[in-house]
C-alpha cells in the first residue's frame, strides 16, 4: 500500500466527471452533425422572390410583344412604363403591372434575389465560355467566368429530390440555341432551377428552358421559344415573340433544406461515432 487514502466522495467525483465526459462527447457529435451537416450539403438554395415571385415577365425598361405569346402570371414592368403587344399576347391568372407599386417593389425583390444568388458559394466553375449542350449536372451552383450556352440538351438529374435547387451564374451571357432544350429529371422541378445573368439572355428559337432567369440587362425570347418559369430583366428590356412564358407564378418555390448525397453521409458517419461512444459508456 502507499498509504494513500481516496474518499468515497472522491470516486464518485471523478465517477461523475468519467460519465459526464462520456455523456457530453457522444452529445456534441449529434449536436454537430445537426448543425452542420445541412449547412455542408446546402450550397445551393432558392433565393428569397418577394413581389416577384407572382411574375412570369417583369421588364426593367419595356416589355415588348410579337405574336399570340401566353404569359400566365404577372406581366409587368418598373421603372419604365411600356408594354407593347398584348394584344395578340394574352396574360393568363395574372395581371398587368406597368410601373405601378407592385411592379416597383417586385423589381426591389428581384434585385435582392439576384445577389442572393450571387453570394451563393460555387460548387463547380468554369473559367471560359462553356456550352452545357450533352451534359448532365446533379443539384449544385455552376459558375461561369463569362458566358453559357446550351446546344442540344442539358439534362438537370434531381436525383429523386423533388427539393433539388440548381443555381447557373454567368459572367456575361446565357445563350441557348435555336430547337436546344434543358430538361429536369428524376423528380425535380421546373421552379427549382434559376439563372443569374451578368448581362443578358437569349432563348433561341423553339428552345426549352425551365426556372427563373434574372438577368441584370435584358431578356429575349426569340420565335417558339418557351421559358417554364419567370423572366425578370432589371434594368433592360423583355423582348417576346411567340413564346410560353410562366408556370412557376403562382407563390414561389418552397425553400425546404434538404440533405443531398454528401450531406446524409457526413450525418450517418457522425452519428454512428456518437452510437459507438454511447455503447462504450455503456460497455463499461
Amino acid at each position: 500500500m502507499d498509504g494513500r487514502v481516496i474518499s468515497s466522495a472522491t470516486q464518485t467525483s471523478e465517477g461523475d466527471s468519467k460519465m459526464k465526459r462520456k455523456t457530453c462527447v457522444p452529445g456534441a457529435l449529434v449536436g454537430l452533425a445537426l448543425l452542420y451537416g445541412p449547412s455542408l450539403a446546402l450550397a445551393q438554395t432558392a433565393p428569397p422572390l418577394g413581389a416577384a415571385a407572382s411574375f412570369a415577365v417583369l421588364g426593367g425598361s419595356t416589355v415588348t410583344n410579337t405574336g399570340p405569346t401566353i404569359v400566365t402570371g404577372d406581366l409587368g414592368v418598373s421603372p419604365g412604363s411600356a408594354i407593347t403587344g398584348f394584344p395578340p399576347g394574352t396574360v393568363v391568372g395574372g395581371s398587368t403591372h406597368a410601373a405601378d407599386a407592385l411592379a416597383a417593389q417586385a423589381q426591389i425583390d428581384a434585385t435582392t434575389a439576384y445577389n442572393n444568388l450571387a453570394a451563393q458559394a460555387c460548387t463547380t466553375t468554369f473559367g471560359v465560355p462553356t456550352d452545357l449542350g450533352g451534359m448532365t449536372l446533379l443539384p449544385g451552383v455552376y459558375c461561369f467566368a463569362s458566358s453559357a450556352a446550351v446546344t442540344g440538351t442539358l439534362t438537370l438529374n434531381a436525383q429523386g429530390n423533388a427539393n433539388a435547387v440548381f443555381v447557373f451564374k454567368t459572367g456575361s451571357t446565357f445563350i441557348t440555341a435555336s430547337g436546344s432544350s434543358v430538361v429536369v429529371i428524376n423528380g425535380g422541378q421546373n421552379c427549382n432551377v434559376f439563372w443569374q445573368v451578368g448581362t443578358s439572355a437569349t432563348l433561341g428559337t423553339t428552345s426549352t428552358v425551365p426556372g427563373t432567369i434574372i438577368a441584370l440587362t435584358s431578356i429575349t425570347l426569340n420565335t417558339g421559344a418557351s421559358l417554364s418559369g419567370r423572366s425578370i430583366a432589371r434594368n433592360g428590356a423583355v423582348t417576346l415573340d411567340s413564346n410560353n412564358v410562366g408556370g412557376c407564378a403562382a407563390g414561389g418555390v418552397a425553400e425546404v433544406p434538404t440533405l443531398d448525397f454528401v450531406g446524409l453521409t457526413i450525418l450517418i458517419v457522425l452519428l454512428a461515432v456518437a452510437g459507438l461512444f454511447v455503447m462504450s459508456r455503456s460497455a463499461g
